[in-house]
């Protein structure tokens, strides 16, 4: 029971120029990190370092944002990265590269039939939360299977931390949205044989010294 599979610290990429537009993003290759975000995954890479050095692996989503997040995790701990081409955020489908705002402006029935059943569905193009952590749970058995034993980072999205932890403490599918996983944070979640175990979600160091 107790049998320990796999240690996955779930990193999510440094902000961008459409972290405080509450934008949805579409695609893997815009927009890149910002300044801020660098100094964000500066912060949490020092913080690693510190608290988990003995890293075994790093493994990154194919978006530029996040691989550009894992270049400075993989400086620091002189350890190439591996990108896991589906591990992509959710997809937006037709409300890709608009905020919340202009959705409610331009879709406003489709938000509301998504507000009626938000574990099913999402507008053309784009995925369910359901199809997402269907999605997330097969890469999670096929890193835990073949990183047994092992402590790894992957460097990804809100949405496959969010449906991560929620596949792991068996949050209901609608609220996991509402776990708060801010840019540059950190999650640790540790797969056992029979059980899950999330140990910190979303931690921002205080201070990096």
């Amino acid at each position: 029971m107790f049998d320990l599979k796999c240690k996955i610290i779930f990193i999510r990429h440094g902000s961008t120029i459409y972290s405080d537009q509450n934008r949805l993003y579409d695609t893997d290759d815009y927009p890149p990190i910002n300044e801020q975000g660098k100094r964000e995954i500066e912060k949490i890479t020092h913080w690693l370092k510190c608290c988990s050095p003995n890293i075994d692996a790093i493994f990154t989503s194919s978006a530029l944002r996040a691989v550009q997040s894992a270049r400075i995790i993989s400086k620091s701990f002189k350890k190439d990265f591996e990108i896991i081409d589906n591990l992509y955020d959710r997809r937006a489908g037709i409300w890709g590269g608009l905020t919340f705002k202009q959705i409610e402006e331009k879709y406003p029935r489709l938000l509301e039939e998504y507000h009626r059943n938000p574990c099913n569905f999402w507008p053309e193009g784009g995925e369910s939360t359901r199809e997402v952590n269907n999605r997330i749970i097969k890469i999670i058995d096929k890193l835990t299977q073949d990183n047994f034993r092992k402590k790894i980072v992957l460097i990804t999205h809100v949405g496959v931390i969010q449906s991560a932890i929620s596949l792991a403490i068996d949050i209901n599918p609608q609220n996991q949205a509402r776990v708060y996983i801010p840019h540059g944070s950190a999650t640790q979640i540790n797969y056992y044989t029979e059980w899950s175990s999330l140990v910190y979600s979303g931690y921002i160091p205080v201070y990096t010294s």
